[in-house]
């Protein structure tokens, strides 16, 4: 009885030990914006790299990128099959790669089946009309219009959540374009903030519109309420979400807290053990400049010396 015992034992370890990768799929939408913002082809491939270099045996990642705007920003459906968790930076709105044709379906199915969901920057934001329901229960959040903000602000977090995504994080403070105000779920069920802050007034300075500024998001902020810009969901069945505001600009990813937020958030919602110290990686310029969507920048607009012409007093 004994040895049958001790038997079982070894085997589980090895089982444990010798467990297999979770796989993660990770999709860059096309290019938009200037040049180094909403880069995300190099975003996925720098991310995917720190990937391999810091969780390694953990997780299995393979990419789809759009590096072109007449791309597919959408994988074959056999790319899905036996992923554990799908990452998406993109552009969101009706642009967003995940509400075309079927594909809303198609990620439902795995959702159901406990398939974990990783969206950046853009990528938190359906459409009222499509796909908000369904990112609630994928992810317990999204951005919502006439609900959520987009303002640019220095961001400061300091106070960090005791959960696994947050593993070997420290504090840190970036200027991004760091949504706030999402929508979640009621409650906030099953949610965590994981980054979160409170604006300041500057970043309701624009007068009302579907991402500038609402009564409600004025109320929130005017009350002292701090706002979530990073959070996880833990779903009834059993899957995992992760949403993330920043990502607007691509240097900074260069950080070190931020980068590793993401790539803890990833393997988390893979459903693998992030481990002591959270996920480590290394990136310099080189690798920060690589894969960079070729844009064309934007000329500012010419300013006309012509003084406007005086009004006839009638």
């Amino acid at each position: 009885m004994k040895k049958s015992l001790i038997l079982f034992a070894l085997i589980t370890a090895t089982v444990v030990v010798n467990a297999a990768p979770k796989k993660v799929l990770m999709i860059a939408g096309r290019p938009s914006h200037p040049p180094l913002t909403h880069e995300h082809n190099a975003g996925i491939q720098l991310l995917h790299n720190c990937l391999q270099q810091g969780a390694k045996g953990l997780v299995e990642a393979k990419f789809h990128l759009s590096p072109t705007k007449e791309s597919v920003d959408w994988p074959e459906a056999t790319a899905f099959e036996g992923v554990d968790c799908i990452v998406i930076y993109a552009d969101g709105g009706g642009r967003h790669p995940a509400l075309q044709g079927d594909r809303l379906q198609q990620v439902d199915k795995l959702m159901k089946k406990g398939v974990g969901l990783v969206t950046l920057h853009y990528g938190v934001e359906p459409t009222k009309e499509k796909g908000n329901a369904e990112f609630l229960r994928w992810q317990g959040g999204a951005f919502e219009v006439d609900w959520s903000v987009n303002p640019h602000w220095t961001a400061n977090f300091n106070k960090l959540p005791n959960h696994p995504i947050t593993t070997g994080v420290k504090s840190f403070s970036n200027n991004d374009e760091w949504y706030y105000h999402m929508r979640f779920v009621d409650g906030m069920k099953g949610v965590t903030p994981i980054l979160f802050d409170l604006p300041g007034p500057e970043t309701l300075a624009r007068k009302d519109g579907h991402h500038s500024g609402n009564p409600h998001v004025r109320k929130s902020v005017a009350a002292g309420k701090t706002q979530t810009v990073a959070w996880s969901y833990d779903r009834p069945n059993g899957g995992r979400g992760f949403g993330f505001t920043g990502g607007h600009n691509h240097m900074n990813w260069a950080d070190d807290n931020q980068r590793k937020t993401v790539l803890n958030a990833i393997v988390w919602a893979a459903g693998a053990k992030v481990p002591n110290g959270g996920i480590k990686s290394k990136v310099n310029e080189k690798m920060m400049m690589a894969n960079l969507d070729k844009k064309v920048a934007r000329k500012p607009r010419p300013r006309s010396n012509k003084k406007p012409a005086k009004k006839k007093v009638k």
